[in-house]
Parts: C-alpha cells; sequence; structure tokens
C-alpha cells in the first residue's frame, strides 16, 4: 500500500528527462513508481493528491537561506524559516553561517541538524563558515566541519578579503570536493554604501557601492579557483561585470557555479527611493543594464541556479532608516511566483529550465541526494499552479519577519502542495 499517490499530473524532472502526465506514487518515504496515466485505487494509498491542471515537481531547494538561529531568534528561526520555506514549495534549504554564534566547528554544525530534528519541516543542510568568526583572519577546521555534515563553507555577509585565506579555502575545496561560497564586495570600495552608486544613489544624497567592488572579488576568486582547481560558488551575482566573468571563466574550465535571486533580475536601484529599507541590499540593487545580463546569464547557463538569499529582520530593525537598518528581505514563499511570473511567462527560461535551477542544479552543487523524483529518491514533492494568481500578503508570512520589497504585488503561478517523504508539510 502506498503512503501516498499524486495523480494526474504534470509530471516535470529534469533530472530524469520527465516532462509528461502522470501518476507518483510515494511507499515508506521514498518514490516507489512514476508512470503515465493508469488506474489509481483509493483503498491501496492512504492519501491521493488529484493534481489535474498542476505541475508535479521534484521538492524545490534554496541553496542560500538565513535561518538566524541560533542567535537571532527575533528575526527568524529553523521552525519559522522552514515553515516559510515549506509555504513556498522548498522541501531542502542550506543556512548560512553567520548565526550568533557563528557555524565555525563541527559541534556547531551537529547542533543545527540536532535543532533541525527536533523543529524543521524541510531538510536543512548547514554551512560552515570559511574563517573563523568571520573575521577574516583564519580559516576553519573545515576537514572536521566537513565529516560533521557541512555542505559547504561561507562567509556570506562578509567578504574573504585575504587572497591567501581564499587560496587555501579553494584548495581544500579542490581536495575534499565541496563549494566554497562566496560573498563578492571589495570592502574598501564600499565602505558605508547603503545602496547602489549611481543616479539614484546622488539624487538621495546616499553612499554608492560601485560595480567594481563586486566585479574585482569575482575576478580574483575565479582565478584563485583556475589556479587551486577548487570548487567556486558564486552568492547573489547582481551586476552585468559578474556575470561576463562568470560566463569565461567557465569557458576556461574554471569550476566556477553561480546563483542569482529575484531581487537582482527584477528591481533597479529606484526602487530604494520607493520602497526604503525594504530594498536595502547586500549587494544592492542595480540598474536595468545589471538585470538583463543577470537574466542572460540564466538563460545561457552562466549562472547556474535561483536562491533567495532570504534575510529576515524585525520591523523595527528595517525602520531605523537607510543609514543603520540591515540589509535583505525576506525570499522563501515568493520566490516560485517571482520565478514563473517574471522568468517563465516572459520566456526567458522554460519551465523545465526554471525548476531544474531549484532542484536537480543546486541539489548538484551542494552534493545533497535530493531534487530529482528517481525511484528510490526520497518523496520530496511541490505541485504547482502555473495559472494561480494572487497578491503577496505578508500578513500571511509564516516567516516571524515582513521585509519585502514585493508586499501586494500580483503574481502568476504558485506552490499548491508541499510533501517531504511523502508527508504534506
Amino acid at each position: 500500500m502506498s503512503d501516498a499517490c499524486i495523480i494526474n499530473g504534470h509530471i516535470i524532472d529534469p533530472a530524469n528527462n520527465i516532462d509528461e502526465v502522470g501518476n507518483l506514487f510515494i511507499t515508506d518515504g521514498k518514490i516507489t513508481k512514476v508512470d503515465t496515466l493508469s488506474a489509481v485505487h483509493q483503498s491501496e494509498t492512504s492519501d491521493v493528491y488529484d493534481a489535474t491542471g498542476q505541475i508535479v515537481a521534484p521538492g524545490l531547494i534554496d541553496m542560500h537561506v538565513h535561518l538566524r538561529e541560533p542567535g537571532f531568534a527575533h528575526k527568524e528561526t529553523i521552525a519559522t524559516g522552514t515553515a516559510a520555506a515549506a509555504a513556498g514549495g522548498f522541501t531542502s534549504v542550506a543556512c548560512m553561517a553567520n548565526t550568533s554564534p557563528v557555524i565555525d566547528t563541527p559541534e556547531k554544525i551537529e547542533q543545527i541538524y540536532d535543532i533541525a530534528d527536533k523543529t524543521a519541516k524541510t531538510n536543512v543542510f548547514p554551512f560552515g563558515s570559511i574563517t573563523k568568526a568571520l573575521a577574516g583572519e583564519e580559516l576553519t577546521d573545515m576537514r572536521r566541519m566537513r565529516a560533521a555534515g557541512a555542505v559547504g563553507f561561507s562567509d556570506d555577509g562578509v567578504t574573504v578579503m585575504n587572497a591567501a585565506l581564499m587560496r587555501d579555502a579553494l584548495t581544500l575545496s579542490a581536495e575534499l570536493g565541496f563549494p566554497i561560497m562566496v560573498h563578492c564586495e571589495e570592502h574598501h570600495l564600499n565602505a558605508g554604501a547603503v545602496m547602489n552608486l549611481g543616479e539614484t544613489s546622488r539624487k538621495l544624497g546616499l553612499i554608492g557601492s560601485p560595480n567594481a567592488a563586486e566585479d574585482i572579488i569575482v575576478a580574483r576568486d575565479i582565478m584563485l579557483a583556475e589556479m587551486t582547481g577548487g570548487h567556486l560558488h558564486v552568492l547573489h551575482v547582481s551586476t552585468a561585470g559578474a556575470v561576463e566573468l562568470i560566463r569565461q571563466g567557465k569557458k576556461r574550465g574554471v569550476h566556477v557555479t553561480a546563483e542569482a535571486c529575484p531581487h537582482h533580475w527584477i528591481l533597479t536601484d529606484t526602487e530604494v527611493e520607493k520602497q526604503g529599507t525594504n530594498a536595502k541590499m547586500h549587494p544592492p540593487l542595480r540598474t536595468q543594464t545589471d538585470i538583463d545580463a543577470v537574466i542572460e546569464g540564466l538563460c545561457d547557463g552562466t549562472i547556474d541556479a535561483i536562491a533567495t538569499d532570504h534575510a529576515p529582520h524585525a520591523p523595527s530593525e528595517k525602520a531605523q532608516g537607510m543609514l543603520d537598518a540591515p540589509n535583505g528581505i525576506i525570499g522563501l514563499e515568493t520566490c516560485l511566483p517571482l520565478v514563473l511570473t517574471y522568468l517563465v511567462q516572459p520566456g526567458h527560461l522554460t519551465l523545465r529550465e526554471a525548476i531544474a535551477k531549484m532542484t536537480a542544479v543546486p541539489a548538484d552543487i551542494l552534493g545533497i541526494d535530493h531534487g530529482t523524483l528517481s525511484v528510490g529518491a526520497a518523496g520530496d514533492v511541490t505541485v504547482i499552479d502555473v495559472d494561480s494568481v494572487h497578491p503577496v500578503d505578508v500578513t500571511k508570512s509564516r516567516s516571524k519577519s515582513q521585509n519585502t520589497p514585493f508586499a501586494g504585488w500580483e503574481l502568476k503561478g504558485w506552490q499548491t502542495i508541499t510533501l517531504r517523504e511523502g508527508k504534506k508539510i
């Protein structure tokens, strides 16, 4: 007897080249069969979900989230962050290390898994930090952290400015087979910046960060990856220059992958004038030229994956004004409809390409056994109604925070069912 069956859905599984209407069966938390339409007897299945007219995809994977726990429970916890993830169709998330204390020891990696075991709705995969306490001065014990379950290493939020340390981290990456996830901003060029350097920053009298701040570090780290053979993953790409540098690195055979977030292919820096701190990001929103380049990078494969950089902050923190408010926005519950509305609907990506960038591709980058509907794989499934249209209502967010520039936006294409190991979450 199957635990669950999703019937009559349009199954799209890029990892297995499946793109057809059929039924999906899950038993004991594992996928047992994917087939074309055949009779399904209710008596033989515990839970039957009718997905007629909807897309049945592998559970989505967000390879870049901030769950804030430990240390910042007023912003988010693993419980609330993964509830938001499940509501957005994500069954797996990879969480960044810039918590308090920083996730920089094997014991702290184990702590994240322990909390997730008890409270998380989704699978949670922690990153360890590249340097101790994110200080950029000494590498963490990556060997032991990797053995404890770290899926990769990142000092996200800050850049490792010491090139020799980054070289050593990438050397270990080449030896042990994990990605180094880099936040690329030359700190001396963006000191005091609260937005992109350009017409809007000058108009508002605010310090801006130039594109060069990102491009210089992307270029440096690609060269270091080329030298060491390590796996470099560029987080939240935002500039046209960075896209071209990654494109050329790939052409030379450098092991470099990259991701982009919805806000960097939808919003320009003019949004700061309209929305204030809900448009304050790190890296910042750029120009239409940069948006066009990021979309082109997503289309031609230069940018491999789609992520959210889900960064919750309490309302009181975002109310401090542009100079003092923290950077970032929430994104787990809006990512899928933003992808469908602004990438798939205009024809930039096919639905299958978009799903791949949110399932099989991030799974491959992280080296996790998810993102597929293969027989024997975990029964993690997302059902999507691509025709559903409704506005973003932040008051119904499962996250503890509501800091988004997309509140009230009417979007098309929403998650309807999320299953983890065959159980509805």
